[in-house]
């Protein structure tokens, strides 16, 4: 499906989400009234004679009841804007850290960071559920920069490479696809529904016994705890509704990124196969189960939030028996069985083509309808092509960027002048002054492996470093954005490359530390944003071109693919001030309306492609366009003509 299709389908299922959620809370109200009209009945205190008495009481209790439900839900909405990984904690799920030396969790991050890299995100953190044998993965977040992946011991255990590939892209689609956010939304909704059965269980087990009063106290709690029944009726039923048709969309999405069925099949087979199946013993499964790969709590068909496994495998393997489950789960099942499978060596450089752009930085001819329609939708090739880049980095660069300080350093060394002068004797002074001589010297010493990087290679190096990055402090964090800053101007002027690293890393690093504003989609229209494409398309067009004629032409191709009213003129890109003016035009078209920034893109399609092949600088505006508009790019490969 196409991206931004989705992402105004999802916010149709936001509005859908808050309907359902109002109608169950009106459902309550009313259910709450009658308990509240049947105790008083039965109350020696109750002025039965006058029945306009009872209704001050009726609306103090709907009063009160509303007043419960909404602050429990903002409550559970606040506990949860740390983010995804909040959620990952809240099941005891533990961190994977990025120099992990277990086998099977270096298997996982590998996984994990080839398919990050392929979709154009920040590699996300990783957890494990060491305690849960089943089969099973989620995907948490508001954002692509805040996501969490989790899997649990199980998935490790008992899955191959290909079938782990499988499930792990499947959660990347709803990642790319904008589901993390109405998930955690769903947590937060829910829970205020389900508050009210919450405390009639807690006043029946704690109540007021015989003394006075406590008759009418136990009914009510009685009929509390009996409501938090259907409390947990709608709520199952209002997770069904909303997950229920991704998990299609998922699946399939898994098969286009790698490729190949037999990954993300093998996986479900195995879930249908082992006993367990895909089972989470975890007190808070009920509450993210409308997240989870596979059926994590056993619901019947009315409450299902997972299309029935069967038919979920037929879909991808059309030809398989169920018959065969009985054959295959006895080995599946054997006390100690591990899967047969190695890290395969990736036979591509770069996939189709993309070796050359890489390092030559041109060459690469770009079809503008093709660049929007390739937003958040990998395809097997830049799984490859991700997957010869990672392996291609060298091995102490990537060792740096899985270390939580070296990474620090790695951030600073790909801003640092590669040449010994006044500039970068400057910048080692600034992090000398931040972060201490030790970091200074270590940034020092990555230069010489950094001298033979790839430039396409860079960015991609940047975001396999962000999980290392998120375990500073927030402090650190902030501090290292500071630094960044004064490395970049340390010469008095801004690179494209500079620029683009500076901005990347603003955009993931400022979600990662204010999880629950990233992520929202936006509703302004094109013509209230002129200003602001006339900045981004001159940029680009100045920065592409190579005289003042070619860059106008370019950025006229471009403004002919936007429906606007109002005329739009070149400008050329100012030296002293085109990086604050290209900040401000992003921060108000990451607001745009999902069709709008489709229109927009191709837009720059347009601008990019006038003279027939894309720059370096280019590609890295682009990507750095893309990550500040939240449209996740994939790696630029050989694009033909629409």
């Amino acid at each position: 499906m196409d991206f931004f299709q989705q992402q105004a389908k999802v916010r149709s299922h936001s509005r859908g989400l808050l309907l359902l959620f109002l109608l169950a809370v009106l459902g309550i109200v009313g259910a709450i009234d009658l308990v509240v009209l049947a105790a008083l009945g039965f109350s020696r205190h109750t002025p039965q004679a006058q029945p306009l008495a009872v209704l001050p009481i009726l609306t103090g209790t709907s009063l009160a009841v509303l007043a419960v439900i909404v602050l429990s839900t903002l409550y559970r909405i606040a506990a949860l804007s740390g983010g995804g990984a909040t959620v990952a904690k809240e099941l005891g799920a533990i961190l994977v850290l990025p120099d992990t030396q277990d086998p099977a969790q270096r298997r996982l991050r590998n996984v994990v960071e080839e398919i990050a890299i392929a979709s154009g995100v920040a590699v996300p953190q990783i957890f494990l559920l060491q305690q849960e044998s089943g089969i099973n993965a989620f995907a948490a977040g508001y954002s692509p920069s805040d996501a969490v992946v989790t899997v649990t011991r199980g998935a490790l255990d008992k899955l191959s490479r290909d079938e782990l590939q499988g499930v792990i892209a499947h959660e990347f689609s709803h990642i790319l696809n904008g589901d993390m956010r109405l998930n955690i939304r769903l947590m937060g909704l829910l829970f205020g529904i389900l508050v009210l059965g919450i405390i009639g269980g807690k006043v029946l087990q704690y109540g007021p016994g015989d003394r006075k009063g406590g008759g009418a106290i136990l009914a009510i709690a009685l009929g509390l705890f009996a409501i938090g029944y259907i409390g947990v009726f709608f709520g199952r039923l209002i997770k069904a509704g909303v997950s229920r048709q991704r998990e299609y969309l998922a699946d399939a999405s898994a098969v286009q990124f790698t490729r190949q069925t037999e990954g993300i099949a093998g996986a479900l087979k195995k879930v249908a196969g082992i006993s367990g199946g895909s089972r989470l013993n975890n007190t808070h499964g009920e509450e993210v189960a409308h997240m989870l790969f596979g059926d994590g709590i056993g619901y019947s068909a009315l409450f299902a939030t997972h299309p029935p496994l069967l038919k979920r495998i037929k879909t991808l393997d059309p030809n398989f028996n169920p018959l065969q489950l009985a054959e295959l789960g006895k080995a599946w099942n054997e006390p100690g069985y591990a899967p047969e499978d190695e890290e395969r060596p990736v036979m591509s450089d770069f996939a189709s083509g993309s070796a050359q752009a890489a390092r030559g930085g041109s060459g690469i001819a770009m079809a503008p309808a093709a660049l929007a329609a390739s937003v958040a939708q990998p395809q097997a090739a830049h799984y490859d092509c991700a997957a010869a880049l990672r392996q291609a980095l060298p091995p102490d660069l990537l060792a740096a960027a899985h270390d939580s300080q070296r990474a620090i350093d790695l951030v600073f060394a790909l801003l640092l002048e590669p040449a010994a002068g006044p500039v970068q004797a400057a910048q080692l002074q600034a992090i000398d002054k931040d972060f201490g001589v030790a970091h200074g010297a270590a940034t020092a010493a990555l230069l010489p492996a950094l001298a033979d990087l790839a430039p396409a290679q860079r960015l991609p190096l940047a975001a396999i470093a962000i999980p290392s990055l998120r375990q500073q402090s927030r402090e650190q964090l902030m501090q290292l954005m500071k630094t960044v800053i004064a490395l970049i101007y340390a010469d008095g002027r801004v690179a494209v490359f500079e620029y683009c690293l500076g901005r990347v890393l603003r955009v993931h690093l400022a979600e990662v530390l204010n999880p629950a504003q990233a992520g929202a989609i936006g509703r302004r229209k094109l013509e209230d944003c002129g200003e602001e494409i006339r900045c981004l398309l001159s940029v680009v067009a100045g920065f592409g071109q190579d005289d003042q004629a070619s860059a106008q032409r370019a950025f006229l191709a471009g403004v002919q693919r936007l429906p606007l009213r109002q005329t739009l003129v070149y400008e050329g890109v100012s030296p002293e001030s085109w990086t604050s003016a290209l900040d401000l035009a992003l921060r108000k078209l990451d607001e745009l309306e999902p069709p709008a920034k489709s229109l927009l893109l191709e837009a720059l399609g347009a601008t990019i492609a006038a003279d027939g092949k894309t720059t370096l600088e280019e590609a890295e505006l682009l990507r750095a366009v893309c990550a500040a508009l939240h449209c996740p790019l994939p790696p630029m490969l050989q694009m033909e003509a629409a």
